[in-house]
């Protein structure tokens, strides 16, 4: 029997996405070291374990792709940007290449509000700007 789609599992899972893939920028932890922790803390209902494992492993892995294609519309380089803010653009650029099932305004407004809670006062905004355009790019009109 198929698992029931989850919305609020989803959500969480993310959240706990842009917290492990900021660790991640910060002391390149172990991939399985940051799935265990993460994993470990959450509450099995309330928490998309496959969802998380597929983002995590996949933004680590093609992390310089993604990168790549959210560059363009920086107003400054990738490495100048804040830990946060490049965390939640590299999540998001993976969802909106690799996450078709997903769509396109889900995408960008489950990491705008991400932004609002992990991100500067305005990132949320930066944040949105870049996102629409990659996703425009990827999906064309979404």
């Amino acid at each position: 029997m198929p698992k029931k789609f989850n919305p609020w599992a989803r959500h969480q899972s993310r959240r706990a996405l842009v917290q492990a893939l900021y660790q991640w920028q910060m002391t390149a932890a172990l991939t399985e070291d940051l799935e265990q922790q993460f994993v470990k803390e959450a509450k099995p209902r309330r928490f998309d374990r496959e969802f998380f494992s597929k983002i995590l492993h996949g933004v680590l892995i093609g992390h310089e792709r993604m990168d790549k294609l959210y560059s363009p519309y920086l107003d400054r380089q990738v490495d100048e940007l804040d830990q946060v803010e490049k965390a939640i653009l590299r999540l998001g650029t993976y969802e909106l290449s690799e996450c078709l099932d997903v769509p396109f305004r889900v995408v960008v407004d489950e990491y705008i509000e991400l932004a609002k809670t992990f991100g500067a006062q305005d990132s949320f905004r930066y944040i949105n700007g870049i996102l629409d355009s990659v996703g425009h790019d990827l999906r064309g009109d979404g």
